[in-house]
């Protein structure tokens, strides 16, 4: 039986221990046998250095709530780079708080001010927010920073990533001085150790569990596929194809590179979103809830964008663009493998990155060995793999009993049941299983996009449609699949569909009664002068002039300079 003595030999009171029994903490982390003790038996500063995923909430956070006893104004103030951060470590310190009635609350932009303006009223213990926010506060006249005991930056790295450095030095200029400031991150860049001389009581102690160079190998298996630029989305669809489980989080260099992969993938079915700095708030926050309840397995994201996040069951985390050093190489991996669990990271190098590669290497101190993307049978074995497990399931849960009269009625159409087995599945897959249907990087043979019809539907992004769900609810309501589709285009107030003549029949005459989604021939621009009056819904007759009325002349070259702007603004 658990009784977290290691943490009572760490000098961690008995008000805490329940909380931590709550949460199954079991034995200290190694940051957390290093700081826990530095901090609650001295009054240095301190620089805490370890990798993601491994306690550093806790391990400045159970000092803390120790040391502090409750009040009206802040004795404790955090600094995180993102809202999320920012949310996740209040919600981590009011659970370790136990009984001790001490009040944590999070400040960030994005939720209306004046909640949090009503927090402050009431009275806050501990803040935790992101540096504008807290400036905004402050600057307001009702948070007040010259009471503190402890002034933490959390993900520090980060934050300077982020370009916070002057909002950092303007708040850490405003606290009183005889604070103990705490830096915690999971590098150690030279800004880090600028800001530590600039604010830090001299003598100030670092506690340190790894180098730069220091991952988690015994847990992260880590590998590169030497792809060439044009072949990455089909080398990153066959790792998907090949991986039934796949759980993962896929880093792109630019905003650009985000939406064009998000916007590829949704188009071949894959349910997936994007994740950057130009996206609002309040989608952000959507994805990533969404993301964090498995609701789609991958996330395309920027480093920038995806700081905050923390998601301990990743099970790969995949470079499509290989990181610019190794210290965001090192943050990158450092997602997965977390938490006791085996992770995958894998890197896309094309031929003249093999030189950064060599580099990342070197720093780290570490060989990443290079492997070959999965076979097209491995792509096959999988789908076969994950329909037979499945159909174990039925089995085992008994779940399919009230369909065995008709499968034994399935079973004598032909001459043995195979027969009949083969039929169905040929049904289910389609050509899925073939290998004649897949060419190089696994990407499946489609139709001939000239010879399909466009298909429109009055309803874009900005009605909720994502093209996953379309293409579900297309394969749901006409049995429809999605490699069976073309190209799709989803736009703000309308998308896109191309699909072969008798599928796009099929689609118009499912949903021909459907009041929500309404969809039409979309006929090319040069065709739709072409039609008989009647068929624009125009009157076939001349309009009569009134009598006296006179005919305006237009000019001719005029008129088709102007339609000829119109269409190249289309």
């Amino acid at each position: 039986m658990n009784d977290l003595q290691e943490f009572r030999e760490l000098g961690i009171s008995e008000e805490l221990l329940p909380a931590l029994a709550a949460k199954n903490f079991q034995t200290p982390s190694a940051i957390q046998k290093l700081a826990i003790p530095l901090l609650l038996s001295g009054e240095k500063d301190l620089i805490g250095q370890a990798l993601t995923g491994t306690g550093k909430t806790a391990a400045f956070g159970l000092p803390v709530i120790q040391t502090l006893e409750p009040g009206r104004i802040p004795r404790a103030l955090i600094l995180a780079p993102t809202r999320e951060l920012s949310i996740q470590i209040s919600d981590e310190l009011n659970s370790l708080c136990g009984t001790k009635p001490l009040k944590i609350a999070p400040f960030f932009g994005g939720q209306l001010i004046t909640i949090q303006l009503d927090e402050l009223k009431r009275g806050v213990d501990i803040a935790v927010g992101t540096p504008g926010r807290i400036m905004d506060l402050h600057r307001r006249g009702k948070l007040q920073l010259d009471q503190l005991q402890f002034a933490i930056l959390d993900e520090a790295d980060e934050m300077l990533d982020m370009g916070f450095i002057d909002d950092i030095r303007e708040i850490l200029a405003l606290t009183n001085p005889d604070k103990r400031m705490l830096m915690f991150s999971a590098t150690m860049p030279q800004e880090i150790m600028d800001i530590a001389a600039e604010f830090m009581r001299p003598e100030y102690e670092i506690a340190r569990t790894g180098t730069q160079s220091a991952t988690n190998t015994a847990l992260t298996e880590q590998y590169f596929h030497e792809v060439k630029r044009e072949h990455k989305l089909d080398a990153l669809m066959r790792l998907i194809d090949a991986n039934n489980e796949l759980y993962a989080m896929v880093f792109c260099r630019t905003r650009a590179d985000v939406d064009e992969v998000t916007e590829k993938l949704h188009a071949k079915g894959y349910r997936v979103e994007a994740l950057h700095g130009e996206i609002s708030q309040a989608q952000r926050l959507r994805v990533i809830n969404a993301f964090k309840k498995r609701k789609f397995p991958l996330l395309i994201a920027t480093d920038v964008a995806a700081r905050g996040i923390d998601v301990n069951d990743l099970t790969h985390v995949i470079n499509y663009s290989l990181p610019q050093n190794s210290d965001i190489y090192i943050h990158r991996i450092g997602r997965t493998g977390r938490a006791g669990r085996h992770g995958v990271a894998v890197s896309f190098v094309t031929p003249g990155e093999r030189r950064k590669l060599k580099f990342i290497e070197k720093d780290i101190g570490s060989t990443i060995p290079q492997r070959k993307l999965p076979e097209i049978a491995d792509i096959i074995e999988a789908k076969k793999q994950l329909f037979a497990e499945n159909i174990a399931l039925l089995l085992e849960t008994g779940d399919a009993e009230p369909y065995l009269n008709f499968a034994e009625e399935l079973c004598t159409l032909g001459s043995h049941p195979a027969e009949a087995m083969a039929a169905m599945l040929k049904m289910h897959f389609k050509n899925e299983l073939l290998p004649e249907s897949y060419h190089e990087f696994g990407t499946k043979v489609k139709a001939d996009e000239s010879s399909m019809k466009k298909l429109l539907l009055f309803a874009g992004r900005a009605d909720g449609v994502t093209v996953p769900e379309l293409l579900r609810m297309i394969c749901d309501r006409t049995g429809i699949r999605s490699n069976q589709l073309g190209k799709i285009i989803c736009r703000a107030d309308k998308t896109f569909i191309n699909a072969a003549p008798a599928d796009a029949e099929k689609i118009l005459k499912t949903f021909a009664k459907d009041k929500e989604w309404k969809f039409k021939y979309d006929e090319p621009r040069e065709q739709r002068g072409q039609r008989a009056p009647e068929e624009r819904g125009q009157s076939a007759k001349k309009e009569k002039r009134a009598p006296g009325r006179k005919k305006v002349k237009t000019h001719k070259p005029l008129r088709e300079e102007f339609f000829k702007w119109i269409s190249d603004s289309e």
